[in-house]
């Protein structure tokens, strides 16, 4: 079953980042894919994360998508102009990916190459329309395209970030519905208090809401979200928890299997699972899905 007939007849689908290596040996990506082919419904292929150069999504993902597995392709506004981000589109349809996530692309000072220019020909909900408009059988420049991709279109929603009001997040998530997003992935979840008022303003049996659950990979590494990152909240709680544990990433991976099984019982039609380079672990995380 496909994850768009996952989504659509109301089962639960699971999806996992899979991060593309930085070079032309994919083995472990492929491996790491493989072990959990059968629970795993899509595998997301990060384009370059945080700005650092790998293997891109596209390619990555057309070597997934040859080995027999359902693949979300990450488009962003950073990299591409819209040709090339069209043609991009195009290619990756014409060799069978069907699911595409749409993301802004964070700052080349985040990455490894600091004298990289942005592009950002076009923003998000340009490039929702965009897809929408190969769909529909033009470019966009309105010019007819020979063959018309079909895709499932996701793209992301801050729930739970603590600089937005709940109203402004639902607003923003609302302009790329009407783009042409269909489902939405939150920011990492370790609380689910924390977007209770955002959900209170959705009607999950209308918008798709898919949450990420981050695989912890030490208590340092806890402790530092807490601190800076706004949009991720992490209970003082299970950062006690974690400071007791004797085995700390055998307790980082349960809190993450435990999260997947929480999402699943709270009725949500989906979970995005991202491990940062541990895809080895996620075995053991999905063991009870």
């Amino acid at each position: 079953m496909s994850l768009k007939q996952k989504l659509e007849t109301g089962h639960f689908a699971v999806l996992v980042e899979m991060e593309p290596p930085k070079g032309v040996d994919v083995s472990a990506m492929v491996a790491n894919a493989q072990k959990v082919k059968g629970i795993v419904d899509a595998f997301v292929v990060p384009e370059m994360r945080n700005a650092v150069m790998r293997m891109s999504s596209l390619g990555s993902g057309m070597i997934l998508q040859s080995k027999g597995m359902d693949v979300v392709m990450q488009v962003n506004c950073r990299d591409r102009n819209r040709l090339a981000i069209q043609a991009d589109l195009l290619a990756a349809n014409g060799c069978g990916i069907h699911n595409v996530m749409v993301v802004r692309g964070e700052d080349p000072s985040f990455g490894d190459h600091h004298q990289a220019r942005a592009v950002h020909d076009i923003d998000l909900p340009e490039l929702l329309r965009a897809i929408q408009g190969l769909q529909n059988g033009r470019d966009m420049a309105g010019i007819e395209l020979n063959g018309a991709p079909v895709f499932l279109v996701g793209s992301t929603v801050d729930a739970g970030a603590r600089d937005k009001s709940p109203e402004l997040i639902r607003e923003e998530m609302d302009q790329k519905k009407e783009a042409g997003a269909e489902f939405f992935i939150t920011p990492p979840l370790f609380d689910l208090s924390t977007i209770e008022p955002f959900l209170k303003r959705v009607d999950r049996t209308e918008t798709r809401i898919i949450p990420t659950v981050l695989l912890l990979k030490s208590l340092g590494m806890a402790r530092y979200i807490s601190r800076n990152v706004s949009h991720t909240f992490i209970p003082d709680a299970l950062i006690q928890r974690l400071q007791k544990a004797p085995d700390k990433v055998r307790e980082c991976i349960k809190i993450a299997s435990e999260m997947v099984e929480t999402l699943k019982k709270e009725g949500f039609c989906g979970v995005q699972l991202s491990t940062i380079g541990w895809e080895d672990k996620l075995p053991a995380i999905l063991k009870g899905v």
